[in-house]
């Protein structure tokens, strides 16, 4: 129904094809914001005996993106929650190292039009507000999660034209393997050589939708 309240859920998952789900957790508020740190990394490629840099590129970094939320035990809310047993369930499905996989799950974040597929990189846990016994009626958690994406998805979102890196490529209607080859290395001679690298028995007639590997020039190619 549009306009219903759709909370933020995190889903844990034993590996990162996201198949095997675990466990899930809703919060009790939606963030009223939240933090997206977008950065780029680049090498130091000064020449010795020079005072400049070219700062070369290296890649773009994981996006980081931070969240505040907050577990009331107070009752000023319909869903009155035992602080500790949600702060326990949130840990529980974003960080406890699973038994078969010796890892923290891989997570998926849901809220609204951002899904973002992640892990758990540092959480900070304030509580505020006590019962006389000094038990918490109140906390928040301040979670920063990272996200990840399988090598071979990232290299084909990225489709950087390098020479020095392995590109993922969809074979699309009109496609050939030499037009194909001279968009990632700018010579059409090295089609062959991609075609043994895919054993590809007959190159000239490409299956529309067929997934290509182009490998790095100085990569060793399978006989």
């Amino acid at each position: 129904m549009e306009g219903q309240l759709k909370k933020l859920t995190i889903e844990s998952f034993k590996k990162i094809d996201y198949a095997d789900k675990v466990d899930e957790f809703s919060v009790m508020f939606n963030p009223t914001s939240y933090a997206q740190k977008y950065e780029v990394e680049y090498e130091d490629a000064s020449g010795k005996g020079t005072s400049g840099s070219e700062q070369k590129f290296s890649r773009i970094k994981p996006q980081d993106y931070t969240f505040e939320f907050i577990i009331d035990g107070t009752g000023v809310s319909s869903d009155k929650a035992d602080v500790d047993e949600v702060i326990k369930h949130f840990l529980r499905v974003t960080a406890e190292v699973i038994s078969d996989t010796h890892r923290p799950p891989y997570l998926k974040l849901s809220w609204g039009q951002l899904i973002l597929d992640c892990i758990l990189k540092s959480t900070d846990i304030t509580y505020t507000l006590f019962k006389p016994d000094g038990y918490p009626l109140r906390a928040k958690i301040n979670a920063t999660f990272s996200e990840i994406i399988e090598d071979q998805k990232r290299t084909a979102q990225e489709g950087f034209n390098s020479p020095d890196l392995t590109h993922y490529r969809q074979v699309q209607e009109g496609d050939t393997l030499p037009l194909m080859t001279h968009r990632i290395y700018g010579d059409t001679s090295y089609y062959l050589d991609v075609a043994r690298f895919n054993r590809l028995t007959n190159f000239r007639n490409l299956q529309v939708g067929a997934t290509i590997i182009f490998p790095p020039l100085k990569q060793q190619k399978p006989s």
